[in-house]
């Protein structure tokens, strides 16, 4: 890695908690200047704008995410197992200060209306979410762990909807309550149909 691709990475890394809690626009170039102790001249100099500088906030901080809800479901053996523990990330890390709660809620609400790569970009991660539940689900009915009736593509909708909805709720009022009953509700409907 070269010296301004380090430097870049560099900002990316610094600016990522402060979009993630701040906001798109609510983070200044002021903001990241002074995370990364460089001159605007030295934030402009690698990178485009602003815009461009959000987009590769939300990878990095998407990228970073996968990797953590990833080591939670590695630790199980079956679909089940994995389903269980893809849970528990959402549940274990919902007040995680470093966070700054998820960044595909985070950007999403905020790109709606206002900034449609990012807008873009966000659908693709939330399809890309949704692709990993199915597929567990579809991999224990390949396995024989769940009945053939169990739909893989409606019952990844509902997980990731409520884990979303649940992360902004926890956020708001702090508290883990609605979380972990979320993540009950789910394990009881997983194991519901089981074989």
């Amino acid at each position: 890695m070269s010296k301004a691709e380090r430097t870049r990475q560099s900002i990316i890394e610094k600016a990522a908690p402060i979009f993630n809690q701040k906001g798109m626009a609510g983070t200044a170039i002021s903001d990241i200047m002074q995370a990364t102790n460089l001159a605007k001249g030295g934030v402009y100099g690698n990178f485009e704008n602003k815009d461009e500088i959000c987009f590769e906030v939300f990878n990095y901080l998407l990228k970073k995410l996968s990797t953590e809800i990833d080591s939670y479901v590695q630790r199980g053996t079956t679909a089940r197992e994995k389903l269980f523990y893809f849970l528990d990330f959402y549940r274990d890390n919902l007040l995680r200060s470093d966070l700054g709660g998820c960044p595909i809620l985070n950007f999403g609400v905020e790109a709606d209306d206002t900034n449609p790569v990012i807008k873009q970009r966000v659908n693709q991660a939330i399809k890309g979410m949704q692709s990993s539940i199915s597929d567990l689900v579809k991999q224990g009915t390949a396995n024989g762990e769940f009945q053939d009736n169990f739909n893989a593509d409606q019952f990844a909708l509902k997980m990731f909807a409520l884990l979303e909805g649940g992360m902004l709720i926890g956020r708001i009022q702090n508290s883990t309550q609605q979380m972990e009953l979320i993540t009950d509700m789910l394990k009881a409907e997983i194991d519901h149909h089981k074989r």
